[in-house]
């Protein structure tokens, strides 16, 4: 980030930062996003769908229609594909918590199954252990109350997020040629030229990158839901669109998913094949993503490698928790976007690129 401000901002001659006022700036800047994640995060899911809805906007002005009405029929339809997508998840959720007693009283009875073939194979006493599934719903009475406080400030958070992003949206997308204008004038002329590509290259980038995401979580969502369902496990398209949502998270994403259907398949059918059903169908859909759907659908996407991406998603959830994990992978997109097109931060670009660069002749 240093760099950057380096190369758009002249500095004079010979200037160079230490290593302390890069700690100091990373320390400030860190503390800034941290405190103000209230007001950053639905502004920078605001910027981020504006970046995706400007075509969209520009298309229907291009059609002779009024530029507000344009912002509000873009943002609509994002949002109206947003509630479908919320109302199917919650169907599935409600379906799921409709059979969680059965689910409840299988798993009880699957752990004094597991306890009983611990003490007599191993000889392992597990008398104090027999009670734990009792325990569990008896300590999971006494914590309700946080619980229930727990939720009902996750949805104050997320209704406000909900009624505050789509008007930043809308605000950025209305005021684009004035926001545009500012960033022009905080920068010398001569960088100008410059500011307009990267801007131009980021908004193509990331529309063309949502669409092709979307596309694959779509397909991915539905080879899981169909592998599930032919192996019989059940709520097949909750757990098989939430796998395809994870799957932004490289590797953890997808054991994370399965955790809960391997469970489920386990405790349901008291048997090691339904599991090892599961654990194929997520591996099968996994190599078809990685070499077949994602190449496809997403085409020229930024490239950044693994271990950049890791340390994004985990500095994320660190200051902005899930919604850093999502956030951070695009801001770190734009800043490679930046180093790529500038001579002085080709060492960045190297470091953040999933190609390893030249290679010395032996």
């Amino acid at each position: 980030m240093v760099q950057i401000i380096k190369t758009l901002v002249p500095l004079p001659p010979n200037r160079k930062y230490s290593v302390l006022e890069i700690l100091q700036f990373t320390v400030l800047l860190s503390v800034v996003l941290y405190f103000g994640k209230t007001l950053f995060i639905p502004l920078s899911f605001a910027m981020l769908i504006s970046f995706i809805l400007y075509p969209i906007c520009k298309w229907f002005e291009k059609k002779k229609i009024n530029k507000t009405v344009s912002i509000f029929l873009s943002i609509s339809i994002v949002f109206l594909l947003l509630g479908a997508i919320t109302f199917l998840l919650l169907y599935q959720i409600g379906g799921f918590l409709h059979e969680w007693p059965t689910f409840k009283v299988k798993f009880s009875e699957s752990l004094m199954q597991l306890f009983a073939f611990l003490k007599e194979k191993y000889g392992i006493n597990t008398d104090s252990l027999s009670d734990l599934p009792k325990n569990l719903m008896s300590s999971s009475r006494t914590q309700i109350l946080g619980i229930l406080a727990n939720m009902l400030y996750s949805m104050s958070i997320s209704t406000f997020f909900i009624i505050v992003i789509p008007v930043f949206s809308a605000l950025i997308l209305y005021y684009r040629e004035m926001l545009v204008n500012v960033l022009y004038m905080l920068f010398p002329s001569s960088k100008n030229e410059t500011i307009r590509e990267i801007l131009a290259e980021t908004i193509h980038a990331y529309y063309n990158f949502i669409k092709g995401m979307l596309l694959v979580y779509l397909i991915v969502g539905i080879l899981n839901s169909v592998g599930l369902a032919i192996i019989g496990i059940p709520h097949p398209f909750l757990f098989g669109f939430i796998a395809s949502i994870l799957t932004f998270i490289p590797y953890a994403g997808i054991i994370i998913s399965s955790l809960i259907p391997i469970t489920i398949s386990w405790i349901t059918f008291d048997s090691l094949w339904y599991p090892l059903g599961v654990v194929l169908v997520f591996t099968i859909v996994q190599i078809l993503e990685a070499n077949i759907i994602f190449p496809f659908a997403v085409g020229n996407r930024l490239k950044i490698n693994t271990m950049a991406i890791i340390v994004v998603i985990v500095a994320g959830g660190i200051l902005w928790g899930a919604a850093g994990m999502i956030l951070f992978i695009p801001f770190i997109s734009i800043v490679k976007l930046i180093a790529d097109r500038t001579e002085s931060l080709k060492m960045l670009s190297l470091l953040l690129g999933s190609d390893s660069g030249p290679k010395k002749s032996d």
